[in-house]
């Protein structure tokens, strides 16, 4: 930095701290906050629109509240820890649990006991953070009465006694339900002081405008892209074939609800296009995954129909897009104009293959991936639904602006799916717009082409940039698909599961090599003997044999398995992680039930924790990114001290001003 830009800049940071004093107290505050242990960080991946499962993984903080209560409260027995850790979890729903259960004399001293045990809690969780971000956390209704709690020391009697005193004043005032269920929240909130979400917000579960919405109001969260949360960026930007793609996915797994009752997006037109074309056609192979007792017979056809018709109109744009980026290497895919409709058979890879389904009344076998005008028009209804759907847009705005294709964050590298890599195991080159890229370069760029996209998603002219959407979803080099190719259309029309297989990246084959893995470091400039890769993507069970621990802890791959269409896959819940100023960990976890059956049980989903890195040294602020940050404004402040100091920069002093009645 040149000397006048520096004097140019020091002025600029004259202005908010116009003093000698001034900038000493913020001194003395940053070193202060630098010196403080780490906050404790929590990793999520794969929540697929389980908002319940979600919702209660950030209640207890992967098993960090329970674990608190060990420590804080070595008397207590098992049960009670637990009944306590539900209070801090659910607390309107154990106030009425055991307000049924207790008579009147009984409850309020209940309910006494378990506030006293949640201040403790507080006291316990403040200690890492300076007194200035307790209070930004505090509830405003209660924020004097919870610091004078937390803050006052009940040693002395007269303590005790003004201790006992605000409790007694809260009964008296009829205030100890509100209390206590502020009370908890604010000790959810000082659980975990940064939230890493790895990607998969949406599909396969019923309720992503939830997650969303849990999401935004997060006090400190930030998002690395999945695959599927691709689509639906794609899908708002107005791409065609993400829109069919969000829909198919939608109509699969029988969500529809979500964009319907969730989003408010008119389906109708879609409704109308299948009931007409596919009105006799019983589409018996397009039926929704449903885990409902009774399901809707009536309307899961309906939705069959709908599944089918939006499924035909994927391939169809398949073929447009395909055919106008050859540098996706996707022609492959194109399988319409493979099929010998007459026979009701399609040539793949060598091999001639029977349909299971043969009506396709919308395709033309002499130009399969012609649109008619009608389905022109369907699309247009379509994007203009997901283009004009503000709370959509503001989810899709919110994912854009916390979130990335990849993350450093304190030295972990996060991302959701693979370092895409040839059979050499080095970095696989991609062409995008006549030059070549890999490793973190393919990243950057691939993320550049998304935002100029979703800027410029409101213009009429057409957006190629829209088809690199697309690409991340399907495409081979993908660092987000992670596979060679994406065999939809064999899932559905093909009954031999050998079409089905599709082979992964060289990622997951080669990334425990050492050189390999290395290189990986290298490329993203990150320390090999301490940072972490973080990903999920690819469910684990380990009673398979899956190692969601890799390369000598190097990798850890949490994808949280929160989806219920993974409940036949693998036999437990998923993968979390939690970093904290003293170590490291992994949980596994049970599947999630019910939020009723959680709690009558008291019994948590945190089934085993998988791995414990203790760190030799603890951690504190000055070791992360935000304490890099805090230094370099350290630095500054010093800078403009000696300005002050050498007469290079005036104090602004007001001039005390004399009133003359």
């Amino acid at each position: 930095m040149n000397n006048n830009y520096e004097l140019k800049y020091l002025k600029l940071l004259a202005k908010e701290f116009p003093t000698v004093q001034a900038v000493s107290t913020e001194l003395i505050n940053l070193t202060a906050i630098l010196n403080i242990p780490k906050g404790t960080e929590h990793f999520l991946s794969d929540i697929h629109g389980e908002y319940d499962t979600f919702n209660h993984f950030l209640k207890n903080g992967s098993g960090v509240t329970r674990e608190k209560l060990d420590i804080i409260f070595p008397e207590m027995n098992n049960d009670q820890k637990n009944r306590l850790a539900f209070f801090v979890y659910y607390p309107k729903q154990m106030l009425r649990k055991y307000e049924n259960l207790m008579d009147n004399k009984e409850y309020p001293l209940f309910i006494r006991e378990q506030l006293l045990d949640l201040i403790e809690i507080s006291k316990h969780l403040s200690r890492k953070y300076t007194k200035s971000k307790v209070r930004k956390s505090l509830p405003k209704a209660f924020s004097y009465i919870i610091q004078e709690l937390m803050f006052e020391k009940s040693t002395h009697t007269d303590k005790t006694q003004y201790y006992s005193a605000i409790i007694d004043a809260i009964f008296k005032t009829k205030r100890e339900r509100n209390f206590l269920i502020e009370l908890s929240y604010f000790i959810q909130r000082l659980t975990i002081d940064r939230l890493h979400i790895v990607g998969d917000i949406f599909d396969r579960g019923p309720s992503a405008h939830l997650v969303m919405n849990k999401i935004i109001n997060y006090h400190s969260v930030d998002i690395e892209w999945g695959n599927h949360d691709i689509l639906w960026m794609g899908a708002a930007c107005g791409s065609k074939l993400a829109i069919c793609n969000v829909l198919r996915n939608s109509s699969r797994y029988n969500t529809l609800d979500t964009l319907e009752d969730g989003y408010g997006i008119n389906l109708l037109p879609l409704a109308r296009y299948a009931s007409k074309h596919y009105q006799d056609d019983d589409c018996k192979i397009f039926m929704p995954k449903n885990d409902t007792i009774k399901p809707d017979i009536d309307k899961e056809q309906l939705v069959a129909k709908m599944h089918k018709a939006i499924a035909i109109l994927q391939f169809k744009l398949e073929g447009l897009v395909f055919k106008r980026n050859p540098n996706f290497k996707l022609d492959n895919r194109l399988l319409l104009d493979k099929i010998n409709y007459e026979e009701g058979t399609i040539k793949i890879e060598g091999g001639t293959y029977r349909l299971k389904d043969n009506n396709f009344p919308t395709v033309d076998p002499k130009n399969p991936y012609k649109l008619t005008e009608e389905e022109n028009d369907l699309l247009n209804q379509l994007k203009n639904s997901f283009l004009n759907n503000d709370l959509l847009q503001s989810h899709i705005e919110f994912l854009f602006q916390n979130g990335h294709m990849y993350l450093i964050y304190n030295n972990n590298l996060l991302f959701h799916g693979c370092i895409p890599l040839n059979e050499n195991g080095e970095l696989s080159k991609i062409e995008i717009d006549h030059k070549y890229y890999n490793g973190k370069e393919l990243f950057d760029i691939l993320e550049k082409k998304l935002r100029v996209s979703f800027l410029h998603r409101h213009n009429k002219k057409s957006n190629n940039n829209n088809d690199y959407f697309i690409f991340l979803w399907q495409g081979e080099h993908s660092p987000m698909f992670g596979k060679k190719a994406m065999k939809t259309f064999e899932r559905y029309f093909i009954e031999d599961k050998k079409s089905h297989y599709e082979e992964m990246n060289n990622y997951f084959l080669q990334r425990e090599d050492e050189t390999v893995l290395r290189n990986i470091y290298r490329e993203f400039n990150i320390d090999y003997d301490k940072s972490k890769i973080i990903n999920g993507h690819v469910p684990n069970d380990i009673s398979a044999g899956d190692k969601p621990i890799l390369a000598n802890g190097r990798i850890y791959a949490i994808d949280g398995g929160m989806s219920k269409a993974y409940a036949s896959k693998i036999s437990i819940g998923g993968y979390t992680l939690v970093i904290d100023s003293y170590k490291i960990f992994l949980m596994s976890h049970e599947r999630f039930t019910t939020i009723s059956d959680i709690i009558e049980k008291e019994k948590d989903i945190i089934s085993l924790n998988q791995s414990e890195e203790i760190n030799i040294n603890r951690e504190y602020l000055y070791d992360t990114d935000k304490g890099k940050r805090l230094q370099e404004e350290i630095d500054d402040l010093y800078k403009l001290l000696d300005a002050y100091r050498n007469g290079l920069i005036k104090e602004y002093l007001k001039e005390k001003q004399s009133h003359i009645k």
